[in-house]
């Protein structure tokens, strides 16, 4: 056992040792086997460089860099994610690095990668031509999931309700309404079914479970058009100092009885959600007649605001 106390020290016997000048020279030697073209032969006198000085900055970006050329890419990310440590970090590794991320579909490490290049040199031409790439391929990704999501949910509004299990009663009700589909269910409201002829609380309660179960819900299809057409009009309105009057109650407007309760049953609590809303869909609550629309687009008006028209 040595006398030397700092042997004692917990872990000193841990740490690598660092032979910086063999290191040096290995590093020399693979440098000129790989200018001649020998990689296998470089490969093997930069791994005996980084044996000697495992933290050796310049044996580990050379070694990474022939493996990867070799189609080693594990061990030469490994090799890079070490160079790195080193500060500052080499920029040849940090590209190097973010090129191997990108090639594997990592772009946050990627850009990452790039950003920290840009910090200390923001002219560096590689890194922003590289930097544009990496952010092309993930707004490629975001298009592609978004694109597919949307498939998948075009998909599944498209199910024909009869693919569900729903009672007889259940299904020849909807046959009546002409709701064909599962996108067809959803952009029906709770009191438009109860308000069919034969249409009872059974039959209400089983289709919500049903949907429920599919994390959806009636009129949620309605819903989504309208967030969208309250989105539209904000931009319209923005700056015109109308749009503030999107957020009072509809109860300011003093509206009959009738078209109070007709509002209640949409679930419309805002002038922004009374504005996103059609004719047609006001039209279509039992009871609203035209008397109360002629009402509801009058007191509209005095705040600057009207229904939703259709698109031709």
């Amino acid at each position: 056992m040595s006398s030397d106390p700092m042997d004692m020290v917990i872990g000193a016997s841990d740490a690598p040792s660092r032979d910086t000048e063999a290191a040096r020279n290995y590093l020399n030697g693979g440098i000129n086997l790989f200018k001649g073209g020998d990689k296998v032969g470089a490969s093997i006198e930069l791994r005996k460089a980084v044996n000697a000085d495992p933290h050796h900055p310049d044996a580990l970006f050379h070694l990474a860099y022939v493996l990867d050329l070799m189609g080693e890419e594990d061990e030469a990310i490994v090799l890079y994610e070490r160079a790195i440590e080193h500060q500052p970090a080499p920029i040849n590794a940090l590209i190097n690095l973010a090129v191997l991320y990108e090639d594997r579909g990592d772009y946050v490490r990627a850009e990452r990668c790039l950003r920290q290049v840009l910090e200390t040199n923001p002219n560096h031409a590689r890194a922003r031509l590289y930097m544009k790439d990496v952010r092309a391929s993930r707004e490629m990704v975001v298009e592609e999931d978004t694109d597919r999501d949307l498939l998948k949910r075009k998909a599944l509004m498209d199910t024909p309700v009869t693919d569900f299990e729903l009672s007889v009663r259940a299904r020849t009700c909807l046959k009546k309404m002409n709701i064909r589909s599962l996108g067809d269910l959803l952009k029906i409201t709770e009191a438009e079914l109860m308000s069919y002829k034969n249409f009872g609380d059974s039959s209400l309660q089983e289709i919500k479970k049903m949907l429920a179960a599919k994390n959806l819900r009636l009129g949620q299809g309605r819903e989504d058009v309208h967030r969208a057409a309250r989105r539209q009009i904000i931009e319209q309105l923005k700056g015109s100092g109308k749009e503030v009057a999107l957020n009072k109650p509809v109860s300011d407007l003093m509206l009959s009885v009738r078209a109070r309760r007709a509002l209640q049953l949409l679930n419309i609590q805002t002038l922004g959600d009374l504005a996103s809303h059609t004719e047609a869909e006001l039209m279509g609550v039992k009871n609203f007649g035209s008397t109360s629309l002629v009402e509801v687009k009058e007191k509209l008006a005095e705040h600057g605001l009207g229904l939703r028209e259709l698109e031709a």
